[in-house]
């Protein structure tokens, strides 16, 4: 028994000693170049809709966009004890008559759009859903959101390393 003891501790220490050969080198960055850390371009904007704007406004993000980045719209949707909740657009209002007001965006490698949709009326909407509504557009390079849950604007700033908002 003892042989046997002392076999399989002689093993084990054979095999925790022992070392593999080293891999081949690997590439730097994506073509071969030596690769930047890729962050998130952000900004926050207050919008007012109204008819003069047809209840829509179109913004510049003013920094590059490639065609593969995502552009995340958010709404502030509320705030608790001077904690501000955020919610993923498109966001639906139901009204009680049964019609939806729905928060929109789309976006292109130049610009978002962000507008009204639904079937309320937009010309007999309180102030309170038009006016002063405050957004906060996150465009994040598309390997960065491959299995990431955008519903969570913390997560996507603490991954896209966010620190802060540009207001506009």
């Amino acid at each position: 028994m003892r042989k046997i003891t002392y076999l399989l501790l002689a093993l084990s220490f054979l095999f925790a000693a022992c070392e593999g050969p080293q891999g081949p080198p690997g590439f730097d960055g994506f073509d071969g170049q030596d690769g930047g850390l890729i962050v998130a371009s952000a900004f926050e904007i207050v919008i007012d809709f109204n008819e003069a704007n047809n209840f829509e406004f179109i913004e510049a993000y003013g920094f590059e966009v490639f065609p593969s980045d995502v552009t995340l719209v958010y709404i502030l949707w509320d705030s608790i004890d001077g904690q501000d909740i955020w919610r993923l657009m498109p966001q639906n209002v139901i009204y009680d008559d049964g019609s939806i007001l729905t928060y929109n965006f789309d976006f292109t490698q130049e610009d978002v759009r962000f507008f009204l949709d639904g079937s309320a009326d937009p010309l007999a909407l309180d102030d309170v859903w038009t006016q002063n509504q405050v957004f906060r557009v996150v465009v994040v390079p598309a390997d960065n959101v491959d299995g990431v849950d955008t519903s969570n604007l913390n997560l996507i700033m603490e991954l896209s390393d966010i620190q802060a908002f540009q207001i506009r």
